[in-house]
This record gives C-alpha cells, sequence and structure tokens, in this order.
C-alpha cells in the first residue's frame, strides 16, 4: 500500500510542478481507474483528488480543461470495457479475475439486472463495482446508446465529484496532496 501511495504522491508532485502535462496525465489516471479490473489493482482515484487540491492551492492550470480530460479519460475507460465485455461475452468468465472469483460477474449482472443504466452511474462511484459494470453491461449486450449516455453523464459527474473539492475550496480537509 505504501508503494501506492508514493507512486500517487509523486504524479500530484509531477503535476504540481509540470502544469502543462496535467490534462493528458489527468486523463490517463482516469483511464486506467476506470479500465476493467485494473482499478481493482491499481487505485487511481486518489491522484486525482490530490491534484484536484492543486487548485485550491493556486494552480495556474485550467479546472475545465483538467474536469474534460479526467471525464474523458474515465468515459473512454468504460467504453473499453464494454467493448471487452461485448466482444467476449462468451469467454469473459475464464479472464483474470473473473476466473478466480466468479462471483464478481455474477454481483455485477444482479446490480444490473436490478438498477439497469443507473448501474452505471451507481457503479461510477462504487470502487469495486467500477471495474465490473461497464463489463457485464457488455455481456448483456446492453444498447450501446444507453451505454454511452449513462457512461459519459456519470463520468462527467465523477471527474467534477473529484476534482471539485480543492478548486472551489474544499480541500483543506485532504491537505496539499490529497491525503
Amino acid at each position: 500500500m505504501a508503494f501506492f501511495r508514493e507512486n500517487l504522491e509523486l504524479a500530484v508532485a509531477f503535476v504540481r510542478e509540470h502544469e502543462a502535462w496535467a490534462a493528458p496525465i489527468v486523463f490517463v489516471l482516469a483511464f486506467a481507474e476506470s479500465l476493467a479490473f485494473v482499478s481493482l489493482v491499481f487505485p487511481f482515484w486518489g491522484a486525482l483528488v490530490g491534484i484536484g487540491t492543486l487548485f485550491g492551492a493556486g494552480a495556474s492550470m485550467s479546472f475545465v480543461s483538467i474536469w474534460f480530460a479526467a471525464a474523458l479519460g474515465a468515459a473512454f475507460g468504460d467504453w473499453l470495457s464494454y467493448w471487452i465485455g461485448y466482444r467476449y461475452h462468451a469467454q469473459i468468465a475464464h479472464f483474470w479475475p473473473l476466473s478466480k472469483h466468479p462471483e464478481l460477474l455474477e454481483r455485477g449482472h444482479t446490480f444490473f439486472k436490478k438498477w439497469g443504466a443507473w448501474a452505471i452511474v451507481m457503479g461510477r462511484f462504487w470502487g469495486p463495482l467500477r471495474a465490473s459494470v461497464p463489463i457485464v453491461a457488455g455481456v448483456i449486450q446492453m444498447p450501446w446508446l444507453s451505454f454511452q449516455m449513462a457512461n459519459f453523464g456519470s463520468a462527467f459527474l465523477w471527474a467534477f465529484v473529484l476534482l471539485s473539492p480543492g478548486a472551489f475550496g474544499l480541500g483543506w480537509w485532504l491537505g496539499p496532496t490529497g491525503r
């Protein structure tokens, strides 16, 4: 856990020193955070919150550009996860970690049956589901347009929620690196 914390702090420090790289870095972090199963191994949301605190510390970067970078990264990560589930729906249960934890797919499917498109929105804010709901949406062949509407809408909301405490003066409780 210390390894991840140190690397997240390095990412925030790098963005602090090299603001021109903030949008691409935020895009990649949000993409990885939303990509199927990557966020279970590498929780990048902490770096995004930490980068949000830079706004409250007087960073000159544009909140809107960073917000869009985070939202688009998250949406494209979920989109790729959806496509993997859609394309490999018959084989997906044999991929790691589902091969070791088949209950993840079943739980995601049950959650999805209960909530429909709202599962995409809620899953975005719930760590363990963030990695599995989009892939389940693909597996059950959710209509593309319904998925994308929920995907992009929730991605913009999620990015705003992660970045805004620091941008709007609420980052004092997080500290300078999002701790």
